[in-house]
């Protein structure tokens, strides 16, 4: 009569490394369907960066011209004067 060999202390049974096995395989299929999610909300934040940098060197022109704008008029307020001490 053979006896069933014992397994060392500590080693793996076959029920755990089944039960191992499948939750292994759910985190990743659970990870796989995450993926997605994972993108679109990676693509969204980069969309999101790319319209604040947009609107941040948007409002630089705008401010720049402003400022052409505002030095012009302040020349033609100079020659104004200039011309109305003259005469």
């Amino acid at each position: 009569m053979i006896t069933p060999t014992k397994e060392p202390v500590g080693s793996a049974t076959p029920d755990v490394t089944i039960i191992g096995a499948n939750d292994s395989r759910q985190n990743r299929t659970r990870e796989m369907q995450l993926i997605p999610e994972a993108l679109a909300r990676a693509h969204m934040h980069d969309r999101l960066r790319e319209a604040q940098e947009d609107r941040q060197s948007a409002r630089l022109l705008a401010a720049r011209r402003m400022q052409r704008r505002a030095e012009r008029a302040s020349l033609r307020a100079r020659r104004a004067l200039a011309m109305a001490v003259m005469h």
